[in-house]
């Protein structure tokens, strides 16, 4: 009587051996080029880079700017508003915020999400929006927020909160072609970064959410409101020691 053979079975973990093997080399991956970012300026980031060639003319890259400058070029009164605007809790927490997190479900589930009305609501701290924008699609899955969950961890474990923030600023959209702050500053106001007022800090900070759509919308009520309450946010932010 022959035997049955068990060969799919041993397949199946051979396969799934090779997956694993696979994912944890990807999380190497993605360790090492966190940990060199401690020293070494990432020229751009997987955000940047899939815009520039987003459009109807695929064979055409987008304008884009984008200027590097050093953490003491750019000035208190933008951080203070970016971490009043974005995540308040940016120097405290880990890299996650459960609860937020765990809000934005809620009102997204509870919430409406047909034509015309509120957009979904994230619930990401700054240190999560940079790990989705240096390395990740887009995209809207389980996988892809688990993905950014390991890599926010990566790079709270391997650079400090000025770094992140510091990565975060010169590397954040601000506009239609438009990345870091050092660019939305000459692009919005006519000089760099390191000389924007706390209103003009408050401004871009009040951009971060829909950057495209408020290039265009700097003058309004609603920019002037926004801003008037991040300005007095602002004051409540504590930025630790160089």
């Amino acid at each position: 009587m022959k035997r049955r053979r068990r060969a799919p079975r041993a397949t199946l973990r051979g396969w799934f051996g090779w997956l694993l093997v696979a994912a944890l080399g990807l999380q190497l991956v993605f360790a090492v080029r966190v940990a060199a970012m401690a020293v070494i300026d990432p020229a751009s980031t997987a955000f940047e880079r899939s815009a520039w060639w987003a459009g109807p003319d695929t064979a055409t890259p987008r304008p884009w700017a984008q200027a590097w400058v050093d953490e003491r070029a750019i000035t208190p009164h933008l951080k203070r508003a970016v971490v009043a605007a974005e995540d308040s809790g940016f120097f405290t927490h880990g890299g996650v915020a459960w609860d937020a997190i765990q809000n934005a479900w809620l009102r997204n589930w509870h919430g409406p999400t047909g034509a015309g009305q509120p957009r979904l609501v994230g619930g990401s701290t700054i240190t999560q929006q940079l790990a989705k924008n240096l390395f990740l699609t887009g995209e809207r899955s389980y996988a892809r927020k688990a993905q950014e969950l390991l890599i926010a961890w990566m790079l709270e474990g391997l650079l400090s909160k000025q770094r992140i923030l510091t990565v975060y600023l010169n590397h954040v959209e601000l506009g239609r072609g438009v990345y870091g702050v050092q660019s939305a500053s000459r692009r919005y106001f006519g000089h760099d970064a390191r000389g924007l007022t706390a209103r003009q800090a408050a401004q871009l900070a009040v951009m971060l959410p829909r950057p495209r759509y408020f290039e265009s919308r700097m003058n309004t009520r609603y920019m002037a409101r926004r801003t008037a309450v991040i300005q007095r946010r602002m004051a409540m932010i504590a930025l630790p020691s160089p």
